[in-house]
């Protein structure tokens, strides 16, 4: 069973009996009256009404969207009314349901089934909905309810309590356990549940699955949660957690997945897991861990998923792969781990990620790697390496590599071009921040399924070769911040991937586990995968020349372009206007001339957007996202808005070139170890719009050598650094 499939199965008990059945035929069945006024009750609260309901509709309630009704006969019901029915499931979910809910829904005491969830609902939960005496399904996820939850909560047939992702705050609901002993799902996650957790957990025997991640929770784990016996995934992360992980946690026999990442544990990691036979998924990443891997781990024949990254574990990394017959996924990267590079990882029979960044290695990449056939996904950034030769020529055996990060190592050497280099699945490959020396590798045009192109940060020169067209899936290419010379290839300008791209073609990155975040007014799950990276093309800081060609305009799938400092000259083409999912701009320090093309206006998505330091005159067009960019957008140029007088010809206010010693290269450098896996592109200047106009371009070097850094001219622009940087 792969990684993925695991996963499945071990969220599909988070889901447990969510799913609701209808019990009878809807034929025939007629609404009892108390139930019907009920729902009208509810409608009344919400601010439209639901498609359906109402007067508009059947006077049946069991006839409407959502309402699953059983017989009076079979629910025991004391008024004896004939062929009358109570509703018992009641399934809402992504019906953009906004308002309240009303005290009303305690008269649907039959109801077994409730699914709310994916809408808009606020305001305090009703005490009489957490005394519905049948209620065994609520699912409250997604929505916008906030305060606390009742310590009174009554619900003695409850097997599912799913409240994420919403804003209740104080103390979570342990009391429930007291009186819904048979719960199996507790789901607390993503909401502002706060202090230590109290007593009370330990009453919910049958609970299978629990998860209080993303909350601010203190303290250490409570004592009463290690006596779940029957806990199969506890989700902890993205909390305050903090001190040791205690000994107890040994006692969750039955644990398939434990995740406990981003929180404050420290001290070392109990070597106590041989118990937990069943064990998949470990993920305790981001904590202060110290020490070493503990044996009971490193043996695990049942882990399938090890992450320890972003802890500070020391020492040699030590795994019994004859031991770890299961293990899918290694990531140990973002510690002090430091000697030789671990030559035994081939021998995990089943390992395809391997994630060692940012590591102190005494030996490169061994030759046992030669046999590492179900290695897919590599990440070794940062990590000291040498022999870049070596390395390349030993990984080419590695058949079904297809992610490939190596920045940060093999400092000042010589990247080597052999075409005789392959890597037949390869689809990311990224090399950067290491100031490479020679010329863009011939091996690289034989990795045909290429979608992710890194080579930034390095001093590789010469032309740029027309062969980088040629991939069909490639949709992130950056070549920034080296010395390539010579026009732009036009071939660049048919690239598929940035034109129409496919997302079929985009397989996300292996084994990259969910991550809940909280993220303003959008919060939910998030998946670090390929599609969310935006289409790219960044050729900036490098030496080229020549025009920008009309036919950039047939990327239309490109939402960062980045041609900033080269020796650029001739017009801004009209034809960029046909890049309209455009959300960074950046043509500045450049030579390019005439006026700029009104076209943009239609760029509608354009934030961020810079033509500064250039040969350009004439008014700035206004409409569109013109009016919200900064002066510093324009600055160095002879353009005005056009609502003003043209300003006289040489501006006396310019701001002064920065010292040419302090090179746009050394300051993105300096930055890039600063920020390590910063991404996004910052075009600085602030929202004043009393920019008159500011003069013209700064000089540059008259001679450029291939492979050689020469002085550039300073920009505005804080540079981003090689993704994989970390």
């Amino acid at each position: 069973m792969g990684v993925r499939d695991s996963l499945l199965a071990v969220l599909a008990v988070s889901c447990l009996c969510l799913q609701p059945q209808v019990l009878h035929s809807q034929e025939d069945l007629v609404c009892n009256s108390s139930d019907s006024k009920a729902l009208l009750d509810l409608m009344s609260n919400f601010e439209s009404p639901i498609d359906g309901w109402g007067l508009n509709a059947s006077a049946n309630c069991c006839d409407w969207p959502g309402v699953v009704c059983d017989s009076s006969s079979s629910l025991g019901l004391s008024d004896g009314s004939s062929g009358s029915s109570r509703v018992v499931e009641l399934v809402l979910a992504s019906k953009k349901l906004a308002g309240n809910l009303s005290d009303s829904m305690g008269k649907l005491d039959q109801l077994r089934f409730l699914n709310l969830s994916l809408n808009l609902l606020q305001g305090t939960l009703p005490e009489s909905l957490l005394h519905l005496p049948n209620l065994q399904v609520l699912d409250l996820s997604h929505n916008e309810f906030s305060g606390p939850v009742l310590e009174s909560t009554n619900l003695p047939s409850l097997r599912v309590f799913n409240i994420s992702k919403n804003s209740f705050t104080g103390s979570p609901p342990v009391r429930i356990c007291t009186n819904s002993t048979g719960i199996q799902v507790l789901n607390l996650a993503v909401n502002y549940f706060s202090d230590v957790i109290p007593l009370g957990l330990g009453n919910c025997g049958s609970l299978q699955n629990l998860s209080l991640a993303t909350n601010s929770f203190t303290g250490g784990i409570s004592e009463d949660i290690f006596t779940l016996g029957q806990l199969v995934q506890l989700s902890l992360q993205e909390n305050s957690f903090s001190g040791p992980l205690g000994s107890g946690i040994s006692n969750l026999t039955a644990v398939i997945w434990l995740d406990i990442s981003t929180n404050r544990f420290s001290g070392p990691i109990p070597d106590v897991f041989q118990n937990m036979k069943k064990l998949q998924y470990f993920i305790g990443q981001t904590n202060g861990f110290t020490g070493s891997i503990p044996p009971s781990l490193s043996n695990s024949p049942s882990l399938m998923f090890l992450n320890l990254g972003n802890n500070s574990l020391t020492g040699t990394i030590v795994l019994n792969c004859s031991a770890l017959s299961s293990l899918v996924s290694l990531e140990l990267g973002a510690n002090n781990f430091s000697g030789p590079f671990p030559e035994d990882l081939p021998n995990c029979q089943k390992l395809q990620s391997v994630k060692l960044a940012r590591s102190k290695f005494t030996t490169p990449i061994p030759q046992s790697f030669k046999n590492f056939s179900s290695l897919v996904h590599l990440s070794i950034s940062n990590s000291s390496l040498s022999n870049v030769a070596s390395a390349l020529e030993i990984l080419q055996h590695c058949k079904n590599l297809t992610v490939l990060l190596l920045t940060r190592n093999y400092l000042n050497e010589e990247l080597p071009g052999e075409a005789s280099l392959s890597f037949p699945k390869l689809e990311v490959l990224i090399i950067g921040n290491a100031q490479l020396t020679g010329s863009m590798p011939q091996w690289v045009r034989g990795c045909t399924h290429l979608q992710f192109l890194d080579l930034s940060w390095n001093r590789l020169g010469g032309m740029i070769p027309s062969w980088i067209g040629d991939f069909q899936s490639l949709f992130y290419l950056d070549l920034s911040n080296n010395s390539f010379v010579g026009e732009i290839p036009k071939e660049i300008t048919r690239l598929s991937g940035l034109i129409h791209r496919n997302l079929s073609m985009v397989e996300p990155y292996p084994d990259l586990q969910p991550v809940v975040k909280r993220n303003g007014s959008v919060r939910g799950l998030q998946y670090n995968h390929l599609t969310s990276i935006p289409p790219t093309l960044d050729l900036g800081s490098n030496y080229l020349d020549g025009p920008i060609w009309p036919e950039f305009g047939n990327l239309k799938n490109v939402h960062i372009f980045d041609l900033s400092n080269n020796f650029l000259t001739g017009l801004i083409p009209n034809n960029l206007s046909g890049m309209i999912n455009l959300e960074t701009l950046d043509l500045s320090y450049n030579n390019l001339s005439g006026t700029l093309p009104s076209s943009l206006v239609h760029l509608t998505f354009l934030s961020k957007f810079s033509i500064a330091y250039n040969n350009l005159f004439g008014p700035i067009p206004k409409g569109g996202q013109f009016l919200t960019f900064p002066d510093s957008s324009f600055e160095g140029t002879k353009l005005w808005w056009d609502d003003r007088a043209p300003p006289s010809p040489i501006s006396q206010n310019l701001p002064q070139p920065a010292d040419p010693a302090m090179t746009d290269r050394n300051i993105g450098m300096t930055i890039g170890v600063a920020f390590g896996m910063a991404i996004g592109i910052a075009l600085g200047g602030g929202a004043n719009m009393s920019m008159h106009c500011v003069g013209s371009p700064n000089p540059k070097p008259d001679l450029v050598l291939i492979g050689v850094t020469l002085p550039r001219p300073a920009s505005l622009r804080v540079a981003r650094p090689p993704l994989g940087f970390a």
